[in-house]
């Protein structure tokens, strides 16, 4: 947990299936364990909350409190596109957090893709640059662990009803 000592961020990078969401909630158990705090949101979810803050001028308050968390996982970056004032509000937290606290990040998307995700290339790069300046980044490659499941499943199916 020396990386929430000392207010690093973790970034998972790889395709779908290969286990980042599983590593980043692993670390977010064993960070609870040590008696910090944890919030764990998908990033769609909280792109969505954050725009609807925003919408009923609540913003400060829904910053504030995604801010306090001393580890905030986001989950899922990249797999669907975000709009230009929920990218503007994801950076403000990202700045928020920045040398603060720790966050880590699960995504399919290469950061050179961010500025597709975002929607703006300089803003990406703004979020990047918080997000990668004290940062383990942990990229994953091989297949998903669902489709591996599902074809041995099918395997052992098939040898059962050969018997």
């Amino acid at each position: 947990m020396r990386f929430v000592e000392e207010n690093k961020n973790i970034l998972f990078i790889g395709p779908s299936g290969v286990g980042k969401t599983h590593l980043a909630v692993a670390l977010g158990i064993e960070a609870c364990k040590k008696r910090f705090s944890v919030y764990f949101i998908n990033c769609h979810t909280l792109i969505t909350k954050l725009n609807k803050a925003c919408y009923e001028n609540k913003t400060e308050q829904l910053l504030k409190h995604y801010s306090s968390y001393k580890v905030l996982i986001i989950d899922e970056i990249g797999y669907l596109p975000v709009d230009k004032n929920g990218a503007n509000l994801f950076f403000q937290l990202i700045t928020r957090r920045y040398e603060k606290k720790s966050t880590i990040i699960t995504t399919n998307q290469h950061f050179s893709k961010w500025s597709e995700v975002f929607n703006d290339a300089m803003l990406a790069n703004a979020i990047l640059d918080r997000l990668i300046h004290h940062s383990e980044i942990i990229q994953i490659s091989g297949n998903s662990y669902r489709i591996q499941d599902k074809i041995n499943r099918l395997e052992v199916g098939k040898e059962k009803n050969s018997l």
